[in-house]
């Protein structure tokens, strides 16, 4: 159908037509594995979610309004999508549970699961992780890039970022590296991993560790909300949270808030204690870590 043609009708029909369309993330290769048939014959593929749509319905936006810019179309029609969406639940991994995954990990996969857990690495920073990106002398580690599906950009948000990371993370780093190129976390023959390749050894750690979940599983970025999680339970505020997990609202950094209740309550503690203990309390601070400047 012409550009000119399209109005609300079809752009109604075409979200319900989304709705129910499959999604096609996993296509099909010209010989599949017998594990991937078997895979597809137990389970039909998952329905596109309500984000997607919305993603998509942005761009269907862009382009009508860029085809009105250069005299394609009279006038864009009203893309609308289907509003604001509740965030999803997230799961996270108990300290405990955190300790066993690392214990019960195979050797070569430990050291990413612990990146992945002590510095809430999104994936697909994980996998661009390069040994320059690294300044393992004053403990940070630089995120620049983000590769994912093959393509290399900038990482979510749009900017580079800094991390601090604990002593546990230098040393594993520092034992971790090897010859086989310039990425940190890398196939036999150097080249970057993929999501497919990095899905097997998290579920065979959290398997041997006997983590499981009566609904769904973990997975690589329920280890980002472990970070986080694990920060606020720590009493660690969250304007701070919000810095070192690169998040660009302090909105998407809230649902941790629920984590630390025990925090707001020894703050407004202060406010009943004399003077010259309330103005002590950044020196017990700073003595609880002597670390952080």
């Amino acid at each position: 159908m012409p550009l000119a043609n399209i109005g609300l009708a079809q752009i109604e029909d075409f979200k319900a037509h989304m709705r129910k369309k499959k999604s096609a993330a996993h296509q099909r290769k010209d010989s599949a594995s017998t594990r991937a048939i078997r895979k597809r014959q137990r389970s039909e593929p998952k329905s596109l979610s309500l984000k997607t749509i919305n993603n998509v319905m942005t761009v269907l936006h862009k382009l009508l309004t860029l085809a009105e810019e250069h005299g394609v179309i009279r006038q864009a029609p009203r893309v609308k999508p289907f509003g604001k969406l509740p965030k999803p639940p997230f799961d996270f991994l108990s300290f405990g549970e955190a300790d066993r995954l690392l214990a019960a990990a195979e050797p070569e996969w430990r050291t990413l699961l612990l990146v992945a857990i002590k510095t809430g690495l999104r994936q697909g920073a994980l996998i661009g992780l390069q040994w320059h990106d690294l300044t393992l002398t004053r403990g940070l580690l630089h995120v620049r890039r983000t590769l994912w599906r093959g393509i290399e950009g900038l990482p979510k948000g749009g900017r580079e970022r800094t991390v601090d990371v604990p002593a546990s993370v230098v040393d594993d780093l520092n034992a971790h590296r090897h010859r086989r190129g310039r990425f940190v976390f890398c196939q036999e023959d150097g080249q970057p991993l993929t999501k497919g390749k990095m899905a097997a050894p998290l579920g065979r750690a959290l398997r041997a560790a006997g983590i499981s979940r009566e609904a769904g599983t973990i997975g690589w970025h329920d280890l980002r909300h472990t970070y986080g999680s694990h920060l606020a339970m720590r009493g660690v505020p969250l304007k701070v949270i919000q810095e070192l997990m690169g998040h660009s609202t302090i909105e998407m950094t809230m649902r941790y808030a629920h984590l630390s209740p025990d925090t707001r309550r020894e703050a407004v503690a202060v406010l009943d204690r004399p003077l010259a203990l309330a103005c002590d309390i950044r020196a017990t601070w700073k003595e609880a870590a002597p670390n952080r400047t």
